[in-house]
Parts: structure tokens; C-alpha cells; sequence
């Protein structure tokens, strides 16, 4: 049974925010949502990935610490795509729901934007889209079977499941720059992503809290 998954390896990622930029224009995002976001983290403390995004502290792409010991990382965050996702243990219609492949998905015909998954989820990476979705442009823009958007509902990252269906790879990977991500079934041990963690330092995002996710960060 295949387990999609992804790998970030967090050495390679400088931050310049092209994964948020692709994932915004592919999925025709309404402004104030994104699914995809580069955090700049103030410490090197990855034992617990995530206690340190900042959340306006550090302001982004600017260093931790004080002078001259500073530090300058970068934690990307999406939707973690959990074996064990909390947000469809809530959902009272069945609106989230996790798939065959592992991909957790929200139905917009079923979800009754009540916000229940948001509270569940450990990441804050789901938004309830207002009534009125406004967009940057007046055409739409991206894959031409992006979400719909419908107001009054939740989404987030899809990690681009229509790509996939296709054989394709989610857009937050296509223009990676640092080639800092890697996609493909975790059961595999010949994946890329498995691939890519050998020999390394292998963190999951707020592992404590039981999801177990399916996004895996490299040191």
C-alpha cells in the first residue's frame, strides 16, 4: 500500500519562499490563504522542530541571537499529511478524510466550515475561507483543476493531488531552487524521500503529539 510523503531537508532550504510562491499560483490561492509557509526560525534547536517558528519573532529572513553569535534557519510548513490525523477524528460531516495513499484531503461539498478540524490540528496549517474569497487577478491562474475555493469552508495544502493522479510532483517542489525536497511513498525504502534520509538526522514536526506525520525533516 502506498504511504505519499515528503522529505525537506532543512540544510538545503535558504529560504527564498519560491515553494510558497508556486504552491500560491498553481492552487489560484485567494488572498490571506496559503498552504505552503517558509518560516524563519530564531534557534538551532530542531529537537523539537517548530517550538522556535517565528510567529513575528524573529521578523523573517532576519537572524536570531544576539551579535555575534547569531543564527539564521528556515522551517518550511504545510499540512503534514498525518498517518493519525487528528483533524478527521473531529470533523462531524467526514469533510477530512484520509485516503488510500495517505493523502488527508477536506471535500468542500461535505465540509460546513465549523472549524473543529482547525482546533484539532497541532499545525495551523488549515484556514476557513471567508464568504467571499477575493483574488489578486480577475482570471484565474494556476492548474486548471486547482481547489474551487468555495466560501464558508477550510482548506489547506492538498499536497497537490491532482498532480499526482497525473504523475506528477506537487508545485512546492518543481521550482526548489536548493532541491530541498523529495516526494514519493513512504513504505518504499527505494523512495526519494527514504533515499534522501539515509545517514541522516531524521525529525518530525511536534512528533509528541501522536499524528505521526508524513512530512520528514532532514539535518
Amino acid at each position: 500500500m502506498t504511504r505519499y510523503g515528503m522529505a525537506i531537508d532543512l540544510n538545503r532550504c535558504f529560504g527564498c519562499q519560491a515553494c510558497a510562491a508556486a504552491c500560491k499560483i498553481a492552487n489560484n490561492l485567494p488572498k490571506g490563504l496559503s498552504f505552503n509557509v517558509v518560516h524563519t526560525k530564531s534557534d538551532e534547536d530542531y529537537s523539537h522542530p517548530g517550538v522556535a517558528v517565528a510567529k513575528g519573532d524573529p521578523v523573517n529572513d532576519s537572524a536570531g541571537g544576539e551579535f555575534p553569535n547569531c543564527t539564521l534557519s528556515f522551517f518550511p510548513v504545510a499540512c503534514q499529511h498525518c498517518a493519525e490525523p487528528s483533524c478527521v477524528a473531529v470533523c462531524p460531516t467526514g469533510a477530512s478524510a484520509k485516503d488510500e495513499s495517505g493523502i488527508v484531503s477536506i471535500d468542500s461539498e461535505l465540509c460546513i466550515g465549523c472549524g473543529s478540524c482547525i482546533s484539532a490540528c497541532p499545525y495551523d496549517v488549515r484556514t476557513l475561507i471567508g464568504d467571499d474569497p477575493e483574488f489578486y487577478l480577475d482570471l484565474a491562474v494556476g492548474e486548471i483543476d486547482a481547489p474551487a475555493h468555495k466560501g464558508g469552508t477550510v482548506e489547506k495544502c492538498t499536497f497537490c493531488k491532482n498532480l499526482i493522479e497525473r504523475g506528477e510532483v506537487p508545485a512546492c517542489m518543481q521550482l526548489c531552487p536548493g532541491r530541498a525536497r523529495y516526494w514519493g511513498d513512504l513504505d518504499d525504502p527505494a523512495s526519494a524521500p527514504n533515499v534522501a534520509a539515509k545517514g541522516r538526522e531524521v525529525l518530525r514536526y511536534l512528533e509528541g503529539e501522536g499524528t505521526n506525520p508524513s512530512v520528514l525533516y532532514l539535518r
